[in-house]
């Protein structure tokens, strides 16, 4: 039974821009991942400053590998490594732009798939 992920961010409206050009940078980190399905950003449109990471994986087991492999930390080894260089007095020599987190918040939701749906295919017609 497939497994979602749903990364909940709260993102201030004039970080939003920034988060997704983080989010574009990382495309492709974990598309190759054992187990993983799918992959969407989700944009507020009205009445909140939450943004949606949805993954989908084939079981909590591929999930968990993913989240403790290297591409993972890889992944999300920019963010934290911009976040810990604003904590570090500076010494003159890192002349590198310190851009803060562009969420102010995050929480994990988990849920399995029951259901799914999608497009119907049409019917074919054997060949006459």
């Amino acid at each position: 039974m497939s497994v979602v992920k749903i990364n909940v961010l709260t993102v201030p409206a004039q970080m939003r821009t920034e988060l997704e050009s983080r989010f574009g940078g990382r495309a492709g980190m974990v598309e190759t991942a054992d187990g993983f399905e799918r992959f969407e950003l989700l944009r507020p449109v009205e009445g909140t400053d939450r943004y949606l990471v949805y993954t989908r994986w084939r079981s909590e087991a591929d999930f968990e590998r993913w989240r403790d492999s290297q591409a993972f930390d890889r992944g999300h080894a920019q963010a934290r490594a911009e976040r810990d260089a604003g904590d570090r007095p500076g010494d003159g020599q890192d002349t590198r732009e310190h851009r803060p987190p562009a969420a102010t918040g995050s929480e994990l939701w988990s849920f399995q798939v029951v259901e799914s749906s999608g497009p119907r295919q049409p019917a074919s017609t054997p060949d006459p």
